[in-house]
């Protein structure tokens, strides 16, 4: 009985292996989704397509969210499960505290923030690192974004 449990597990590893990473497209669809009083929301999608049998997990949370020049703020979520031969976004949503902004002030963060509402636009950048695990294999996917933004009032 053991043989026999041992030939399925070696057949199904062999059928289902990890034959290559998982393809990383891009990040795109960054955008502005709210501010409020005591937040500003952004979004951000990264893309990718898995080539293999079996899913995996990537995290998110290396990666850091910079405005205007300044880290503000880091990308914060579960572990995302990856579908197996499919192509996927990971969707990546930043909270970002505007008492950061205002407590920043010496690196110039709330002026250069005041001049983007006038201006109606904020250089957003995502840099940092998704990390994919599946059996023991991992691999780092290095993401630096950056766009611009445009503010509807």
């Amino acid at each position: 009985m053991k043989k026999l449990l041992y030939f399925f597990t070696a057949v199904f590893l062999w059928n289902c292996s990890v034959k290559q990473k998982p393809v990383f497209i891009k990040v795109d669809d960054v955008k502005l989704l709210s501010i409020v009083s005591d937040t500003i929301k952004l979004s951000a999608n990264a893309f990718f397509e898995n080539p293999n049998d079996i899913g995996g997990k990537i995290s998110t949370d290396f990666i850091k969210v910079i405005v205007n020049g300044a880290e503000l703020a880091r990308v914060s979520s579960e572990e995302f499960k990856v579908p197996a031969r499919k192509e996927f976004a990971i969707p990546l949503q930043v909270v970002i505290p505007t008492k950061e902004v205002f407590q920043n002030n010496k690196n110039g963060i709330l002026g250069g923030l005041l001049n983007s509402l006038i201006n109606q636009s904020i250089k957003v950048q995502f840099k940092g690192d998704l990390r994919y695990k599946v059996l023991g294999f991992s691999h780092v996917y290095p993401v630096d974004k950056t766009e611009d933004i445009k503010i509807k009032f």
